[in-house]
């Protein structure tokens, strides 16, 4: 079978798998962070046939970002996608390194990347947490969390720590940023540079209209 023709496959699962729930992970998640990780493919000439199903199945199994056992999805989503691999024949010599690649991408599980591919899907997954669709994923996340947008008296974290738990825009300060200079492949740091400048631009713009508020 093609990679094309298994690429069909997995565009079908995890079209099952994804739901309108979550929106930040949500079936355009998944496609977004697939188109990201054959462009970085390409530019970083990794092996497709360890970045294409990584990144599909990198979110394989979703918890949410409040449940305590956050930071076992990434090790979970890789044992299951292994399991389905198996079950639509993919190659076994790729296992181990898709496995490797799904488990490495997760920020809260902090395991090293050790392969360019597993880079490649770290990179692809944490980009898709940048720029203007990072802001919109932030704030959607807000609001599942019924979290407020910003705190009063420090918006922007300039005489405080930001915590996130409590204040949306906090995230920025505590992840966002943090992201952004975890990026391993030139490619990824390129892309993450000019998301970081469309990010500091909305903050900017933010800072200007809540200062208007008397």
């Amino acid at each position: 079978m093609k990679l094309i023709e298994f690429e069909s496959l997995l565009t079908k699962k995890i079209a099952q798998i994804a739901t309108n729930d979550d929106p930040t992970h949500d079936f355009l998640h998944f496609k977004r962070v697939v188109a990201m990780a054959k462009k970085l493919c390409h530019e970083e000439k990794g092996k497709l046939e360890v970045v294409l199903p990584a990144a599909w199945l990198h979110d394989f199994v979703i918890i949410p970002k409040n449940d305590s056992r956050r930071k076992q999805a990434s090790r979970l989503s890789a044992q299951e996608a292994v399991k389905f691999l198996k079950e639509i024949s993919y190659p076994e010599q790729y296992y181990d390194e898709i496995s490797h690649a799904i488990e490495a991408h997760s920020f809260s599980a902090n395991i090293p990347t050790e392969s360019l591919e597993a880079m490649i899907v770290q990179d692809a997954d944490r980009l898709d947490g940048l720029g203007a669709i990072g802001v919109a994923r932030c704030f959607a996340t807000a609001g599942l969390l019924k979290r407020p947008f910003y705190f009063e008296d420090d918006p922007f974290c300039e005489r405080r720590s930001p915590d996130d738990s409590a204040f949306t825009v906090d995230h920025f300060y505590a992840k966002l940023f943090k992201t952004a200079a975890t990026l391993k492949t030139a490619s990824g740091k390129k892309e993450g540079l000019k998301r970081v400048e469309a990010m500091k631009r909305f903050l900017d713009d933010l800072k200007m209209e809540v200062g208007s508020i008397e």
